[in-house]
């Protein structure tokens, strides 16, 4: 902070706790899905992959194929389904992070061979985590 600048204001402790409820809520949805992929033979390559202003929550792979998943999930009383929050936007942005991600790192390599785009969907029901998954989801 610059020398006699005032230190910017914070939002109220609601706003917190409801920001970090949620992001927590989100956290646990992706260890949920990267649990249910590991468990079917995929490596988790990374989490939260930044790719320019984009972000790709979890991207796996098995073999030759290397997989980018938008993990969603919506707490009770949402108007809409998880997967009802993936609208064409978002859906545009993560293929859009894919593309980008392809280019850099995995056009050239010769041990993959495609990129898919899945969909998973998390549910907490008395603090389990229920896992719907959609493989070429979009």
């Amino acid at each position: 902070m610059k020398r006699g600048s005032a230190p910017a204001a914070l939002p109220p402790t609601q706003t917190l706790r409801k920001a970090s409820a949620r992001q927590q809520r989100g956290r646990a949805a992706e260890e949920a899905v990267a649990t249910w992929l590991t468990e079917r033979d995929f490596e988790i390559v990374a989490r939260n992959l930044r790719i320019a202003h984009y972000e790709i929550d979890l991207l796996a792979r098995q073999r030759e194929l290397v997989v980018i998943v938008e993990v969603r999930t919506r707490g009770v009383g949402s108007w809409t389904t998880a997967f009802g929050s993936l609208d064409p936007g978002k859906r545009r942005r993560v293929r859009l992070a894919g593309e980008r991600l392809w280019q850099r790192r995995y056009a050239r390599d010769t041990s993959v061979e495609r990129l898919r785009f899945d969909a998973a969907s998390v549910t907490f029901v008395d603090g389990v985590a229920h896992v719907e998954y959609v493989a070429a989801a979009f």
